[in-house]
This record gives structure tokens, sequence and C-alpha cells, in this order.
């Protein structure tokens, strides 16, 4: 599976709140930025939090749309993007976030980001080798 991992070095909110530092969470891993002009993947994210604190078994696209009176469709896109980012994944209409909670969510995001950069690294060092520069 493709996996695109983004990340934003943004200063941490100065205060403690809940919806402050979610928003900058998705700030930071851009998933909240540009054309999302309501902070709905924020939105979403706040919303699939509380759900999952609330009954762990039964959150999905649909009872997100409901709860925060928005098309499925619209949820769907960012709920797209944060399984691609590697912060959920969904099994039979459901979704989970990665890990059981946010921060191992993180923690599993951050092995992928480890694991592009091993590969990276080793093919950039073939090229390397290939055409002829030494590592110092």
């Amino acid at each position: 599976m493709a996996r695109q991992i983004l990340l934003i070095k943004l200063e941490k909110p100065r205060e403690k709140k809940l919806e402050q530092d979610i928003h900058w969470l998705c700030n930071s891993f851009g998933l909240s930025s540009g054309r999302d002009t309501e902070n709905l993947a924020t939105r979403i994210v706040i919303d699939l939090l509380q759900q999952i604190s609330e009954d762990e078994e039964r959150v999905s696209s649909d009872k997100i749309a409901d709860s925060l009176e928005i098309t499925p469709s619209r949820v769907n896109h960012h709920v797209r993007n944060l399984i691609n980012a590697g912060l959920l994944y969904r099994e039979r209409r459901r979704l989970h976030l990665r890990g059981g909670s946010l921060k191992a969510a993180v923690q599993e995001m951050r092995k992928d980001s480890e694991r592009i950069f091993d590969e990276l690294e080793e093919i950039a060092e073939e090229i390397d080798n290939q055409v002829g520069l030494k590592n110092r």
C-alpha cells in the first residue's frame, strides 16, 4: 500500500486545549491544510476520537457524517487521507485508529517513515556506487 507521510514543523500550542492540540496534530501531518477551510479533517478526527472512546465497535464514515451533519462523501475524502497517512485503517466498513490509540498510531507512522528512509538510503547508496561517488 502506498503511504504518504507529510511532516510540517509547527510550533506547539502554548495552552493545553484538546481541540487546539488535535488541530495542531492534524496540521503537523498536513491533513487539515490547503483547501480544508472548514477544518473538516480536524473535526472528523475529534468526532472519531469521541466515538471510539464511547463505543469502539461502531465507528463508521456514515456515523461521523451524521454526527457532523455533512455528506458521507466529504467524510470519506478526509478518511482516505487519514488512512493514506497511516493514522487510521478501515475494517468491514468500520474505522479504527492504528494501534488502538492516537499515540500508538503516531508511533506506527514513525516506523513507516523509518522504513521509507531505509529504502531510500539503500537505493541512494547503490546509485552513488554506480556513478562513482564516494561516501564521506
